[in-house]
């Protein structure tokens, strides 16, 4: 975690008290009770991976903003004061608790009703530098708790307290299973902060649901046999699509995007490449490709993309969820060599 960009604590709670204080004065109301927001129920939603849900779920019963705007490194999310104080007119907010420590305490110190941690909705698990399953796995492990300590010491974890418990990874929405389960989640509490529309609620979480049903199918079918099972990747954000999918990943800079890995980890990777036949190093759209790029070039092997969702920008490939990861199925298809 980059803490050097964090706000202090004594800061926060000036400006969330602020902001509260503010909010106060005026007429204490959201805006979905006093029709300000047409009606609609306010979402407030930390970053994209909970955007998408509270979009798909909401439909047009929701006006939904996000703390995190597109292109920005949720990890190093700073909040200005005016939207610390916007949480607390929120109807629902819904977050994933251990993405982004700013967000956390400001979302505790606002005391909405209906706050939802997606954290909370699936299990959580820890995974270090490298995860996965050896080769020859069979059918063990499909994202469950096979090995949610055996990385727990390797260099990229320590140091690292994403996630709700210590040492949980909390990049839960890459695994499709995961986020349909968080996806149920939100669909519930919707349906309890807004009785009157919660049967739409259940239509459009079913409708997610499949949606993300049929894309594990996807990922399933088009990764089940390919020539290698090892991917390489800056930001060690697939641990549970590397489990769900028996594949294993090697991370250069563990779960921290912006964490240097150390000559022996380098090295390491270098081993990795040639004993299991790597032929890609993936980095992502939000954070920089110098170290792959470096990777790269001291084994010769080729650079792609492989998007770990916590944005969309223009250079994202796709405009939602399901596009991208469908661009990234197709990556690491290629990379692996699937038959």
């Amino acid at each position: 975690m980059n803490v050097r960009r964090l706000i202090p604590t004594t800061a926060l709670a000036g400006a969330v008290a602020l902001g509260l204080v503010s909010l106060s004065a005026c007429a204490g109301t959201s805006d979905a009770a006093d029709g300000g927001n047409g009606g609609k129920l306010d979402v407030v939603a930390s970053f994209y991976p909970m955007q998408y849900l509270a979009e798909q779920i909401g439909g047009g019963h929701v006006a939904v903003e996000t703390l995190t705007k597109p292109g920005v490194e949720p990890h190093d999310l700073e909040l200005k004061p005016r939207q610390i104080g916007a949480l607390g007119e929120a109807d629902v907010i819904l977050y994933l608790k251990g993405i982004q420590p700013a967000v956390d305490e400001a979302i505790a110190q606002a005391g909405v009703k209906n706050t939802v941690d997606a954290a909370t909705l699936t299990k959580l698990e820890a995974h270090g530098t490298s995860t996965g399953h050896d080769h020859g796995h069979g059918e063990e492990g499909h994202g469950e708790e096979g090995h949610a300590d055996e990385h727990a010491g390797e260099e990229g974890h320590e140091g690292h307290d994403h996630g709700s418990e210590a040492g949980a990874d909390p990049h839960v929405w890459l695994d499709p299973v995961k986020y349909a389960e968080v996806a149920k989640g939100v669909g519930s509490a919707f349906e309890k902060a807004d009785p009157e529309h919660a049967a739409d609620y259940k239509k459009n979480t079913d409708a997610l649901v499949k949606k993300l049903g049929d894309l594990d199918t996807e990922f399933e079918t088009g990764l089940k046999n390919t020539a290698t099972r090892t991917f390489i990747t800056t930001h060690s954000a697939f641990g549970y699509l590397a489990e769900r999918y028996h594949l294993d990943q090697e991370g250069i800079s563990g779960l921290d995007p912006e964490s240097e890995p150390s000559p022996a980890r380098m090295k390491e990777l270098q081993e990795v490449a040639a004993k299991d036949k790597v032929s890609t190093i993936f980095f992502e759209t939000l954070a920089s490709d110098k170290t792959a790029k470096t990777l790269a070039g001291d084994t010769g092997l080729k650079t792609d993309v492989l998007d770990p969702l916590e944005g969309i920008t223009d250079k994202s490939r796709g405009d939602d969820y399901i596009e991208v990861m469908r661009s990234n199925l197709t990556a690491l298809k290629k990379a692996l060599g699937a038959k």
